[in-house]
C-alpha cells in the first residue's frame, strides 16, 4: 500500500471516529474505491487506526482519565478491604464495610464498567459477522442510512441533566448495548452512543465525554486481541510504514475532531451530519447494487 493511501485512511479514521459519520463504514468504502487489500492484515491495520484515535482520547481527556484510573485503583482496594472485613467479622462479630461508590468519579468508573460488559459480549459473539460485513460495501451503505436516522433522533432529543451521580446502571447497560451494536461498519459509534446517552437523559457535554471515554476499554480489548495473534498477521512488510503513518495521522486528526465535537454539542447541529450520512449511504447502496 502506498504511503499516500495510508495518510488518506488515517485522516478519514481520525475525522470520522469522533464526528458521527462512522469511521468503519468510510474505511470499508474507501478501501473498495482505492483498491486497498491487506489480506489477513486488514483487521490489524484497522485496529492500529483505532489505536491512533485512542491516543487522541487520552490526550483530550487526560485529566478525567487520570482521575478515573486513580479512583478505579481505590475501588479495587476498597473491595479487597471489604473482603478482609467480612472475614474478620467472624472473629470480631462486627462488620463496618467501606462504601465503594462515594464520589462522582467512582460512579463514573462503575458506569463505564457496566457499559463495557454488554459491549464486550456483543463484540465477541458477533466478531465474525462484523468482519464479514466489512467485506460487503452494501452493509456500510445501509448502516449509514440508519446512522442518519439516529442523528435526527439525537437532534430531536430533549436536553438532559444527568451527570454521573444521576445516571443509573440501567442507563449504562443500554449505552453499552448501543456501543456493541455500533461495531457494524457504517453505524457511527459516537453517533449511536451519544444518541443513546441523550435518550437516557445525559447532559450534553457529559454525553460526548462518556461516549468517547467508554470506548477506551473496547478499543484496548480489540488491540490486545489483535496483538496476541500478531505472529499470525500476514500484513506485507512493505505496508508497515504506511500503517505506522496512518496511525499517527489518525491520532492527530482524531484530537482535532474531538475538539470540534465538544463545540458542536452545545447546539443541535447533528442534522447536517444526518444529511451527509443519508447521502453517503444512498450513494454507497447505489454503487453496490450497480457494480
Amino acid at each position: 500500500m502506498p504511503i499516500w493511501k495510508g495518510i488518506v485512511l488515517g485522516f478519514i479514521q481520525g475525522l470520522a471516529e469522533f464526528l458521527p459519520i462512522s469511521s468503519s463504514g468510510h474505511l470499508v468504502i474507501l478501501k473498495e474505491i482505492m483498491h486497498v487489500d491487506l489480506g489477513g492484515g486488514g483487521m490489524f491495520f484497522d485496529v492500529m487506526l483505532h489505536f491512533g484515535t485512542l491516543l487522541a482520547i487520552f490526550v483530550a481527556f487526560w485529566k478525567d482519565i487520570r482521575r478515573l484510573i486513580v479512583e478505579g485503583v481505590h475501588i479495587i482496594g476498597d473491595v479487597f478491604a471489604n473482603i478482609g472485613i467480612w472475614f474478620r467479622g467472624f472473629v470480631t462479630k462486627e462488620r463496618r464495610y467501606r462504601r465503594i461508590v462515594r464520589s462522582s468519579y467512582r460512579k463514573f468508573v462503575m458506569l463505564i464498567i457496566v457499559s463495557t460488559i454488554p459491549t464486550g459480549i456483543i463484540g465477541y459473539l458477533f466478531k465474525d459477522t462484523v468482519e464479514l460485513a466489512g467485506t460487503m460495501v452494501i452493509v456500510p451503505g445501509i448502516c449509514l442510512l440508519i446512522t442518519a436516522a439516529f442523528l435526527v433522533i439525537a437532534d430531536l432529543a430533549d436536553d438532559g441533566e444527568k451527570r454521573p451521580k444521576d445516571a443509573s446502571y440501567l442507563n449504562a447497560t443500554l449505552v453499552g448495548i448501543s456501543q456493541g451494536i455500533a461495531t457494524m461498519p457504517g453505524l457511527s459509534r459516537s453517533g449511536t452512543t451519544i444518541t443513546a446517552c441523550l435518550l437516557c437523559g445525559y447532559e450534553k457535554r457529559f454525553a460526548v465525554k462518556y461516549s468517547f471515554i467508554m470506548s477506551i476499554p473496547a478499543v484496548l480489548g480489540a488491540v490486545v486481541l489483535e496483538l496476541k495473534d500478531i505472529g499470525e498477521v500476514s500484513i506485507p512488510k512493505a505496508d508497515i510504514p504506511a500503517c505506522a503513518i496512518a496511525t499517527v495521522i489518525s491520532a492527530i486528526v482524531g484530537y482535532l475532531s474531538i475538539c470540534v465535537m465538544m463545540r458542536l454539542i452545545q447546539g443541535k447541529k447533528y442534522r447536517i451530519f444526518a444529511v451527509y450520512c443519508a447521502l453517503a449511504g444512498a450513494l454507497t447502496v447505489g454503487y453496490a447494487v450497480l457494480s
